[in-house]
């Protein structure tokens, strides 16, 4: 319904752009005022109905539902009471992070020891948050922007960096698909400047290709981790050692 709700919205409000007004609609369709206000409720809304908008405002079907999706606002970020919410449960967390990588309520349940009904009870707090929301057939379409972030030393990294950064660091990356590289120098301002940069450049290219990746089946895509990091350091063991 809140589909529904939104794509109607979206519809008159590219009406009011044109210069539309609900006289001219009702004549152009053939009812009356009152009618063409119900409409835009979603109430008695017909296939053939929204065709005849479409037609009208000279756009395809697959126009206005691009139109509807990238008119609603978008999440960036949940507050510091959300991520808590998250953290405190961890098979909402799992459920969190599955689907914001796209996976389908079938993939969670396949791949995890989750039933149908605890997967369907997670995402239906992730809709009250307003992460996402459920569609008929538990399909899910997401709300957040493509900038979404976790909040800076929020709840969600504060748990990875306590619960998850050493398992990511315990491996020997000897893989061909994995890399572990660390480097050492010293560096002035601007020169650590330019190369935070660069890795801000890195972050967006690995988004890009995160997006490009979601194309592909599910079999073929897989979890992958990048990490990035830079701060002035020193071993523990050498500044111990300083006068």
């Amino acid at each position: 319904m809140k589909a529904i709700q939104q794509l109607m919205h979206t519809i008159k409000r590219q009406f009011k752009l044109r210069g539309w007004t609900y006289k001219q609609l009702a004549e152009a369709l053939g009812v009356s005022e009152p009618t063409v206000k119900r409409m835009f409720t979603g109430a008695n809304l017909t296939l053939d109905r929204l065709q005849q908008l479409a037609e009208l405002l000279e756009m395809s079907m697959a126009d206005l539902m691009l139109e509807s999706e990238n008119s609603q606002p978008r999440l960036e970020q949940l507050t510091p009471a959300q991520e808590q919410q998250l953290v405190s449960d961890i098979k909402l967390l799992l459920v969190a992070i599955c689907a914001l990588n796209h996976w389908s309520m079938a993939d969670i349940v396949r791949k995890y020891q989750l039933t149908e009904a605890q997967c369907l009870a997670h995402l239906l707090t992730l809709d009250k948050l307003h992460v996402l929301e459920l569609l008929p057939g538990n399909r899910i379409r997401l709300l957040v922007a493509r900038n979404f972030a976790w909040l800076e030393n929020g709840p969600i990294r504060r748990f990875f960096l306590a619960q998850s950064l050493g398992d990511f660091i315990n491996s020997p990356f000897s893989d061909k698909s994995e890399m572990l590289s660390f480097s050492h120098g010293m560096l002035t301002q601007d020169a650590a400047e330019q190369l935070r940069k660069k890795m801000h450049r890195l972050q967006r290219d690995f988004a890009e290709l995160h997006e490009q990746s979601l194309h592909a089946p599910f079999a073929q895509r897989h979890g992958t981790g990048l990490l990035i990091a830079l701060r002035e350091w020193e071993p523990q063991g050498f500044e111990a050692l300083r006068r």
